[in-house]
């Protein structure tokens, strides 16, 4: 988890001309799904907070796997009070195992529980979408690239290629403020 000090939070760029303004109370949470995803805050357009996504280890099928923690992800939702959530729409992907995607989906139910029982407007966004507003080469780099370039002073916390969930989280955040 990481937290961007008051003073360190960045103004984040539009995304094109005749949008409307984000009101200055408003606060959007961009989420990654799975895992390895994480979720980003921002308060009236600037960027807040990035958390790696709450996760705990279970054991299933004599292994060790672990899943999104909805316990800690309640809580997380609680701390970041936010108004409202963009979520990345997932779906199947080719070739992954039947296992893993089962695992996946669990793990997007969690995400839409939590919201849900904590009465969060959620609006669903594609890969696709969110990437072409924001200008995010396709690919893992691409979004972390895209988000070192927009915020040069917390490129930081995203400069390990593990950091892909982060920074596609602060894109698809972005995308909720338009």
């Amino acid at each position: 988890m990481s937290n961007l000090q008051s003073h360190q939070a960045m103004q984040l760029p539009t995304l094109g001309a005749g949008q409307a303004p984000v009101p200055s109370f408003s606060r959007v949470i961009g989420i990654d799904p799975g895992a390895s995803g994480a979720i980003a805050l921002l308060v009236g357009g600037v960027l807040v907070s990035v958390h790696d996504m709450p996760t705990v280890t279970v054991e299933r099928n004599k292994a060790q796997k672990r899943q999104v923690c909805p316990a800690g992800l309640s809580l997380l939702m609680q701390q970041l009070s936010p108004h409202r959530a963009t979520v990345e729409k997932v779906g199947a992907m080719p070739g992954q195992g039947v296992s893993s995607m089962f695992s996946f989906g669990r793990s997007v139910g969690i995400i839409e529980g939590v919201l849900a029982a904590k009465q969060i407007p959620v609006t669903f966004v594609t890969p696709q979408s969110w990437q072409k507003q924001s200008g995010a080469a396709k690919g893992k780099d691409g979004s972390r690239q895209r988000v070192m370039e927009l915020f040069p002073q917390e490129a930081h916390l995203f400069a390990r290629v593990k950091d892909d969930g982060r920074a596609d989280a602060v894109l698809i955040a972005l995308t909720g403020t338009i």
